[in-house]
Formats: C-alpha cells, sequence, structure tokens
C-alpha cells in the first residue's frame, strides 16, 4: 500500500497514477535484531535504546526493503517509538529481502524489518532473533495490495473487477483451514516462486510464532487474509496514515490532500462491484477505521496533518 500511494505522488520514482485495488494481506512482517545485539544485553526495543543511547551515532545499521515501503514505515516508527531517530541515531538502507541474512551473518547490518522467509530463516541460522512483529507496532495493519495503473483500470474496468473477485475467492480458500494455509506455504516454498523451505513459512502463516530467544505464542494478530472479506477492503484511513508517515519523515515537503489522495488511489468502486460477484461479503459501512498504535497513539483519519507533526521525532526539513 504504501509503495502504491508513493508512485503516485513521484516519491523516489517517477509519478505515476496509481489504483489500489485490495488488500491482499493483514499483519505478518517483523524486526529481526542480530545475536550480536544479544551478546551486547539487547533482548527488546529498551535494551536497543540503552546500548545506542551509550554508542557513537551511526554505530548500528538497520535494513528496509525500500524507501518508501511498509518495511521501512514499521521500523522507523518502531525506533521511534523508543526516541531513537532512525536518521540520526542510527544507519538506515536499503538492502534486497534475499540478502538480508547473508548481510546480517557477516555483520553488515544489526537489524532488519522484511517479511517471510528471511525472518525465520535468520532464527533457523542462529544469526538474529525477532525483537517484534508489525502486528505489535500496528494490530491488524494493511500489508500488500493490489497495486495498477490508474489507465490500466479505466481501460480495462470488467477484467480489474474479475481479477479482485479472483483474488477475493483465493484469500477466501487460504484461510477456510489450517490445511489450506499449509498448501499455500508449500507452493510459495517452490523453487519457481520463494525457492525456500516450507518450514520458515508455514508457522508464520498460520500465527505460530517463535521468537529465537525461547519464546513460542500463537499470536493473536495472524497474518490474516479474510475475516469475511473485511480484509480486503481499501480504507481510506490506512492510506492516509502513509501519507503521514511519508510527511512525518520528510518524503513530503508540503501537506497533501490526504483524503483526496487516498480517494484517487483506494478503488472502492472496483472493490464493491468485485465483492457483489463473489457474493457473501458485506461492504463496511464507513471508509475509515480506528487503530491503536503501539504507542498508544489513536489512529482514525482525522486531522492527518496534525497528526503527521505530532511525533516528537521527525525527519529534519520535513
Amino acid at each position: 500500500m504504501a509503495c502504491c500511494t508513493a508512485s503516485k505522488l513521484g516519491i523516489a520514482s517517477k509519478p505515476q497514477a496509481m489504483a489500489n485495488l485490495m488488500t491482499l494481506n493483514r499483519n505478518g512482517q517483523a524486526i529481526t535484531l542480530s545475536s550480536e545485539l544479544q551478546e551486547k544485553g539487547v533482548t527488546d526495543l529498551g535494551g536497543l535504546k540503552r546500548l545506542i543511547d551509550r554508542s557513537t551515532p551511526g554505530s548500528y545499521t538497520f535494513a528496509h526493503t525500500f524507501p518508501t515501503g511498509t518495511h521501512a514505515m514499521w521500523l522507523y516508527y518502531w525506533l521511534a517509538s523508543a526516541d531513537i531517530d532512525p536518521f540520526n541515531d542510527v544507519r538506515t538502507v536499503v538492502v534486497p529481502p534475499p540478502q538480508m541474512v547473508m548481510n546480517m551473518r557477516i555483520g553488515n547490518m544489526s537489524g532488519f524489518c522484511v517479511g517471510e522467509p528471511w525472518k525465520a530463516r535468520a532464527i533457523n541460522d542462529r544469526i538474529g532473533f525477532t525483537a517484534a512483529t508489525s502486528q505489535d507496532i500496528w494490530p491488524e495493519h494493511p500489508e500488500k495490495v493490489l497495486g495498477t495503473r490508474r489507465d490500466w483500470v479505466e481501460r480495462n474496468p470488467n477484467t480489474a473487477r474479475a481479477l479482485v473477485a479472483a483474488l477475493m475467492e483465493a484469500q477466501r480458500w487460504i484461510a477456510a483451514s489450517p490445511e489450506n494455509t499449509r498448501e499455500t506455504a508449500r507452493l510459495l516454498a517452490r523453487r519457481g516462486w520463494l525457492n525456500t523451505k516450507e518450514q520458515y513459512l508455514t508457522g508464520r502463516m498460520l500465527g505460530e510464532y517463535d521468537n529465537g530467544l525461547g519464546r513460542r505464542w500463537q499470536d493473536a494478530h495472524p497474518m490474516r487474509f479474510w475475516a469475511g472479506g473485511e480484509v480486503s477492503f481499501p480504507w481510506l484511513s490506512d492510506g492516509m496514515w502513509f501519507l503521514t508517515q511519508f510527511r512525518r519523515w520528510g518524503l513530503l515537503k508540503q501537506a497533501p490532500d490526504y483524503l483526496a489522495v487516498a480517494s484517487r488511489i483506494n478503488r472502492i468502486d472496483v472493490w464493491q462491484a468485485a465483492a457483489q460477484a463473489v457474493g457473501g461479503i458485506s461492504a463496511p459501512a464507513a471508509r475509515m477505521r480506528s487503530s491503536t498504535l503501539m504507542d498508544g497513539t489513536v489512529w482514525n483519519g482525522s486531522d492527518p496533518e496534525g497528526y503527521a507533526r505530532h511525533f516528537s521525532i521527525q525527519r529534519k526539513g520535513a
């Protein structure tokens, strides 16, 4: 969702009118810290804060996957919630997901934020541990979306509707049973896709977590695909939240028309047509939802510029 919104505004790329047709899943990403940090007494965010406070700024490097991606936003928010400035107290870099584990193994980074299978792989290889999940940061947050060029949707409305409907059916099938979820993991693990061990995907797709420090749990907010069809709804407030973070971190120098931008990108009309075709899916009565993030901040889409500017840690020049 974040990259789709950024493309529309020309952040980190040439401006391109985009359409977000649906959300594909919620939750399921995480922040991994290195075993080297663990040896220095770091097992959580508080421990990381204490270590950074007694270190030279920039001594530790953390990676995400793209400057405007969700992984960057989760990492920045998590660090800043403990008064760690992601642009001054530490060094943040972009690394492709398949290279995360290797770079941590050879000491190029102290932490990273990414999806599976790389988090589970780091734990299996005993080079890192899960310090926080993305749902710890924002329970039931939007993650991946179906994004297309807006002109493609305008030229192919029936195809767009059919594509969303087909993916809704797939979401419903994945969530219908644990075995369906396991089968999805088996498919994704194949050589032609992620080329990884099935075990690195299955557990966390089922919400079964092991943080690599001896704690195991069934997450209350697992990677979610369906929830009666609500997961796929392109909430306007979700898109607006990412705009507030772009503003916070200096990616937007001027305040955008938050609601107008989200309304143009999030094609609720296409979603509604697809939901009607699939059947058994009720559209939410509102276009905004309320969420409480890890620092107690409530986000409901109201006063987005005030929300963006209220954070004590922001990028200089933002």
